[in-house]
Parts: structure tokens; C-alpha cells; sequence
């Protein structure tokens, strides 16, 4: 049972590396295809946005002499390979996915729209939106708040390896709390790191709520869908 008739789904990149230092897992992706399909199989509408950190970041590249728009260019092409190795594994999954770029690449993927995207998922497809806003000096994070509030998702799924929003990073702190719910303004007052600020306060500014949740569980797709407690949920007042 869902509480949810359409979702967007950020999926970082560095998360599909799994145990390895660079590039995909295949394990890791045959476990997020799963999760999806299993959700898109109740009718849920799916929509997905998926970083590039594994590949290439462009923020990093910059650090290394790359001008920051082809670095920035770089990165939303890591996001294409991504989004293609994921529609691959929901294929085998049995489910059925599309890829739309923001920029421009027939025949690697149609050129997003809102129409296009909105079609798809009302038949049924599940939607991965790659190539980031399609612009450099915007994150992925940014994209999925674009995105979601573009194809009017309920919510913003942001899927990580950490369960949650805590009080401090709870990596580094191991007396970090996490907060079961939390608005906008006190991630603003507290100075938390949920997302990026401009995704963040798109996200604000549009009434799109976030939960943040570990994606990397088995299972735990279901239960944030389902309604269950077991992320973070991020609104406003």
C-alpha cells in the first residue's frame, strides 16, 4: 500500500560504486532495480535522478585544472552512463524504463520534457531523467528538486547510505541524534546538510517535501512508500 501516487527518486552516484573505489556494481544496481520495480509494480509512478560522483564530479575535476563548465559537462555525461546501467538492470528486473536527457543525444535517450516524462510514467514506464539540469554550476541535487517539482511528484525520495538527518554527522559523531521529522527552516537554523542550498530551498520554496532514507537496505524503497517511519522527513511548518 502506498501513500504515494508519483515519486521522485535521487540516487547518488558514489552509492552505485558499492565496495568498489570507482565505477558500478552490478550487485548494488540489481538491488536498487529490484527495490524500484517492486514499487512501480503497485502503480506507483517513478520518476529518477541519478548523480555521477562515481564516475566524475565536476567540482573535483575543477580541482584538478578542469575548466568548471566542461568539468560541470563531464559530470551530467557520468549521469547518462548511470542512468543507462540502470535502466539495463530494471530491464532485467522484468520492469520497464526509459531514459530522457536534458541535453540533447538521440538515440541514447529521448530529450526530457515535462509532457514526455508525465506520458511515460501515466503508462506505466519508469522515468530516469539524466544529464543533471542540462547546465554547468548545478548539481544533481538541484536536478531532482527541478524535477520533481517539474512532474509535480508528492515527494522527493532521496535514497543514501545514511538512514536519515542527524544532529551532527553521525559518520564523525557517534552521539549524533537523528530527527524523525524536521522543517526546512530548522535545517536552515541548524545548518544541516540535507542537499544542496538551491535544491534545498527549490524544494522549500515549492512545498516539496524530502525524506532522506537508506536506500542501500533491501526493502527500505517499500517501506518509505509505504509510509513507515524510518527515514527523515523534511517539510515545511
Amino acid at each position: 500500500m502506498s501513500i504515494y501516487k508519483r515519486v521522485l527518486l535521487k540516487l547518488s552516484g558514489e552509492s552505485l560504486m558499492g565496495a568498489q573505489k570507482y565505477g558500478l556494481s552490478t550487485e548494488v544496481l540489481n538491488q536498487y532495480a529490484e527495490q524500484i520495480r517492486t514499487v512501480a509494480a503497485t502503480g506507483v509512478q517513478v520518476g529518477i535522478v541519478i548523480g555521477g560522483g562515481n564516475i566524475f564530479r565536476g567540482l573535483s575535476g575543477v580541482s584538478r585544472g578542469f575548466d568548471r563548465v566542461k568539468g560541470d559537462q563531464m559530470g551530467m555525461l557520468a549521469t547518462v552512463i548511470n542512468s543507462l546501467a540502470l535502466q539495463g538492470a530494471l530491464e532485467s528486473a522484468g520492469a520497464r524504463a526509459r531514459v530522457l536527457t536534458s541535453i540533447r543525444m538521440e538515440p541514447v535517450g529521448e530529450l526530457y520534457t515535462k509532457a514526455k516524462a508525465l506520458e511515460l510514467m501515466e503508462a506505466g514506464w519508469i522515468v530516469i531523467i539524466a544529464g543533471g539540469t542540462g547546465n554547468p554550476y548545478f548539481t544533481t541535487d538541484t536536478a531532482s528538486a527541478l524535477r520533481g517539482v517539474e512532474i509535480e511528484a508528492e515527494v522527493l525520495l532521496k535514497g543514501t547510505r545514511v538512514d536519515g538527518v542527524y544532529t551532527a554527522d553521525p559518520e564523525k559523531n557517534p552521539t549524533a541524534t537523528k530527527f524523525a521529522e524536521i522543517t526546512f527552516d530548522e535545517v536552515y537554523r541548524r545548518r544541516l546538510k540535507v542537499m544542496d542550498l538551491t535544491a534545498f530551498t527549490m524544494c522549500k520554496e515549492n512545498d516539496l517535501p524530502i525524506v532522506v532514507f537508506d536506500m542501500d537496505t533491501p526493502g527500505n524503497l517499500q517501506k518509505v512508500i509505504a509510509g513507515e517511519p524510518i527515514g527523515t522527513v523534511v517539510k515545511n511548518d
